[in-house]
């Protein structure tokens, strides 16, 4: 789904669609994993400063990234909506120079609150 409505906007305004690359998916997984077992929503990882280095560490020779996160009580269409809304993270999402993409969520220690990590990616 988050694919699925990350294209719908991007060629609603002539960008090329974005496709899952499995090697982004496990960034973004781990990310959101890595947030989660911290109880911290950060672009830094606990290796890494940001995700552009997560990408290279892990084989996926990235020449450009950018990454969307979240943290609360936010369900797949919530967050989505959120983002679409903030025009940093809607930025990120009309990259012209990105073709992969990626969502990881992890729920926190309390049981309640998601962790997301959008991940988007150029080779």
């Amino acid at each position: 789904m988050a694919l699925q409505a990350t294209n719908a906007v991007r060629t609603s305004r002539g960008l090329a669609p974005l496709r899952p690359q499995p090697q982004v998916q496990a960034i973004a997984d781990a990310h959101a994993c890595e947030m989660a077992r911290r109880g911290t929503m950060t672009h830094r990882g606990g290796r890494s400063s940001g995700p552009g280095a997560r990408l290279r560490a892990n084989g996926y020779n990235s020449r450009v990234a950018a990454e969307n996160i979240a943290a609360g009580r936010f369900t797949l269409p919530q967050v989505l909506a959120e983002w679409s809304r903030s025009g940093g993270h809607m930025a990120n999402i009309m990259r012209p120079d990105v073709r992969d993409f990626a969502l990881g969520r992890a729920i926190g220690a309390d049981g309640k609150t998601s962790f997301w990590a959008a991940v988007y990616a150029g080779r």
